[in-house]
């Protein structure tokens, strides 16, 4: 495959603004579409205060900031992505919206052209299924905050190609990430390990084992993780995990990964975490 210039990005909430951001900073002209203005101005914005972060640590300087940003177009247009030549969806953990993104940008981009998903945790090969290219389709998980975050995990399906692999391994390499590879199994790695834990830290709140703050400075002081796993959940958004558990109980139908009732109760009532301003804990 020819050298990759122009990156697409489909959905520009917090990872896809993520994955914008380092795409520019690598030097890739990058493409981001979503369905609305007001998204593309959100991720916009993500993109301007995460670059600005790095101004104030003198980590960029102000110019480079601003040629950061004037390599990412923004647009509605999911046909702008004709000229992109690697593209990564990052909507909603939510199969049949990425199955639908999948079909649209299948007849808008070039044959040649690699299609990813940023899923974290649903089938690589079934997602491949609703295009015409399977061989050329791949998983690439990033994880959340991407500008900070240096692992991508990528996720071969049952017919991606070595071709695909490897153009997508030197794409995340020159992202400045490190790569691991899964097996298209229910969660992956990451969330095989990580949402069974997350899940019994809410199910030790629902039996009182021990209060939100008690639970995460046990696991965040004992076992030396940057925060809790309760904190983690509302960052990450308790629904995507309530999604990504479901996914792993429906996939592997083991017990072990039934959600937690307390986990749902919060979904129900709209208590996703951060970026609703309430979930285990309240943000202002």
């Amino acid at each position: 495959m020819s050298e990759l210039k122009v990156v697409g990005v489909v959905g520009a909430g917090q990872m896809g603004a993520g994955i914008a951001q380092v795409a520019a900073q690598a030097g890739y002209a990058v493409v981001v579409t979503d369905v609305a203005e007001a998204p593309l101005a959100k991720g916009k914005q993500t993109i301007v205060l995460g670059l600005a972060r790095l101004v104030k640590k003198e980590l960029l300087t102000q110019a480079q900031a601003d040629d950061v940003v004037a390599r990412v177009t923004f647009t509605t247009e999911l046909k702008a992505h004709e000229g992109s030549d690697f593209v990564v969806e990052a909507a909603t953990e939510n199969e049949g919206l990425k199955g639908k993104i999948f079909a649209d940008l299948d007849r808008v981009v070039r044959p040649e052209v690699i299609l990813a998903s940023n899923t974290s945790s649903i089938s690589i090969t079934r997602l491949a299924s609703t295009t015409k290219r399977p061989t050329s389709f791949i998983g690439m998980h990033f994880m959340n905050p991407v500008p900070v975050m240096k692992l991508v995990e990528i996720i071969r399906g049952l017919q991606t190609s070595d071709g695909t692999f490897a153009t997508t391994r030197t794409l995340a390499e020159r992202l400045g990430k490190t790569t691991t590879t899964s097996k298209d199994h229910p969660g992956f790695i990451a969330n095989r390990i990580l949402m069974p834990m997350i899940n019994e830290a809410f199910y030790a709140l629902l039996e009182g084992v021990g209060t939100a703050e008690d639970i995460d400075t046990t696991m965040k002081l004992g076992t030396n993780q940057p925060m809790g796993p309760l904190a983690l959940a509302d960052f990450i958004g308790l629904d995507t995990c309530l999604a990504i558990m479901n996914v792993l109980h429906d996939g592997i139908g083991d017990s072990k990964y039934r959600a937690c009732p307390l986990l749902r109760q919060y979904v129900d009532a709209g208590w996703c975490g951060k970026k609703s301003g309430r979930g285990v804990y309240v943000y202002a």
